[in-house]
């Protein structure tokens, strides 16, 4: 019998669900396309199916979880009076804010950030430099409308401000995830990102 295209959709999103809890568990690199499909109870053949190999499931979850800074740029910046670094600075809380509750986020990311890179999975860590460089530019380009109507301090340029938010988020998600979580990642994270906010202003100039 043939399946509707909304059951084969569900298989999918089964297969990946599992994929999900069995790299967790075992690392992408040490678990098998036949453990993803004892997982998500269907055959081997239905996970071929649907994906052609244990990488093209790894990058079905890398694309289901956007990573810290491609939340950094929100359409409001489209404002000609928008105040761009309160807009970052609130994408940046909120992507915290979220991670800290969203278990299957917290979940993918940790797979992403314990991955062996090497051999076979090569391919993957260059696709993601690709992605990460787009996101790199995205918030440079907001920076540098920020520098513009002079909402940048200048002892920062566009770049050191741009990487210096970027190597926080994800220095806090990382150390989060990795160490235990140790830390209030909403509350201290967000009291971070405005105190990092804060010192890419200019100087108040008093009178």
């Amino acid at each position: 019998m043939r399946r509707t295209k909304a059951e084969a959709e569900a298989t999918r999103q089964q297969i990946l669900c599992a994929a999900e809890r069995v790299f967790f568990r075992k690392g992408v690199s040490n678990a098998t396309m036949e453990e993803v499909a004892k997982a998500a109870g269907v055959t081997r053949g239905a996970v071929y199916w649907h994906f052609a190999n244990k990488i093209d499931v790894f990058m079905e979850l890398y694309k289901s979880v956007p990573l810290p800074q491609e939340d950094m740029i929100a359409q409001e910046l489209e404002s000609e009076d928008a105040d761009v670094l309160a807009v970052v600075e609130r994408a940046a809380a909120d992507w915290l804010d979220t991670l800290a509750i969203d278990e299957q986020r917290q979940r993918i990311l940790t797979i992403l950030l314990r991955c062996d890179y090497s051999g076979e999975f090569a391919p993957v860590l260059e696709k993601q430099q690709n992605v990460d460089d787009d996101h790199k530019c995205k918030l440079e380009s907001a920076l540098t409308r920020a520098a513009t109507k002079g909402q940048l301090s200048a002892c920062w340029t566009p770049k050191s401000a741009a990487s210096a938010l970027r190597w926080m988020m994800k220095g806090l998600c990382s150390e989060w995830l990795l160490h235990g979580r140790r830390f209030d990642l909403a509350r201290e994270g967000r009291d971070g990102v405005q105190r990092m906010i804060a010192s890419l202003r200019p100087e108040k100039r008093t009178s």
